[in-house]
């Protein structure tokens, strides 16, 4: 590597501004996928419905070329512009698109790592686009997807008094007619060829705990440790407000 390309990672790593509180975790669960040792060249990483790049700026800034797909316009500029103020503009293509259309942005590109975050609840035919998504991550690639845990929105519902809707969103869930869950997801990855190797819960305490609790000293640093410790153990995984799952596609 050149001393003038050095010197550009070596800045863009003291900038970094690597995400916060709940993100944290889902960044610190991306190291894995993102490490450069053992590559003949930077990461390829897609990032869906990815918006203003609050994972693809941090993402390039570790020397990854990042792709972000989003059909918001406003978005893509923001991401855009973060993405030269973090000096990795060359490193971060935005296209305007659909998600439920990934061939019409991006043809038939495949990456090392896609991000699929908070998008599948988004959508109307979420087995049609896991399955697009999915086919963009190469032999030996990962795919990183966040979804809302249903779980946790019956806990929520019985924990603000609203018994009924517990209920029926309970009778729902178990019914196999509730809202999108990491099981679901599960399933979806297997019928695509990915195999799920890690699954996290995301924000398994934060909900719980009181506001002005967080005013002590340390006690933020104290709740991320929290949710850290916890987000890989059941029961704890379980309940939290969404989960994280990493599938990798097979290199043979």
């Amino acid at each position: 590597m050149s001393s003038s390309a050095t010197t550009v990672l070596r800045v863009q790593s003291q900038t970094r501004r690597e995400p916060t509180g709940r993100q944290a975790l889902i960044w610190q669960l991306l190291a894995g996928p993102l490490d450069a040792s053992g590559r003949s060249a930077p990461a390829q990483v897609l990032d869906c419905g990815g918006g203003s790049g609050t994972f693809a700026v941090p993402i390039a800034q570790t020397g990854a070329a990042v792709t972000v797909v989003d059909i918001s316009i406003d978005a893509l500029a923001t991401l855009r512009r973060r993405a030269e103020d973090a000096g990795v503009g060359e490193l971060v293509n935005a296209v305007q698109g659909d998600v439920e259309a990934l061939s019409d942005s991006i043809g038939a590109a495949t990456f090392d790592l896609v991000l699929a975050h908070g998008i599948l609840g988004a959508v109307d035919d979420v087995p049609a686009v896991l399955a697009a998504i999915a086919g963009r991550v190469r032999p030996g690639g990962q795919l990183s997807v966040l979804v809302e845990n249903p779980v946790a929105g019956v806990l929520a519902r019985a924990m603000a008094g609203d018994l009924d809707a517990a209920l029926q969103e309970l009778r729902a869930l178990t019914a196999g007619a509730g809202p999108l869950g990491p099981d679901a997801v599960r399933a979806l990855c297997a019928e695509q060829g990915l195999l799920v190797e890690a699954e996290h819960g995301i924000g398994v305490f934060g909900d719980l705990v009181p506001g002005r609790a967080l005013d002590a000293p340390g006690a933020r640093e104290a709740l991320e440790q929290l949710e850290s410790a916890g987000a890989g153990h059941a029961p704890f995984r379980d309940i939290a407000a969404r989960v994280h799952l990493l599938a990798r596609r097979p290199a043979g």
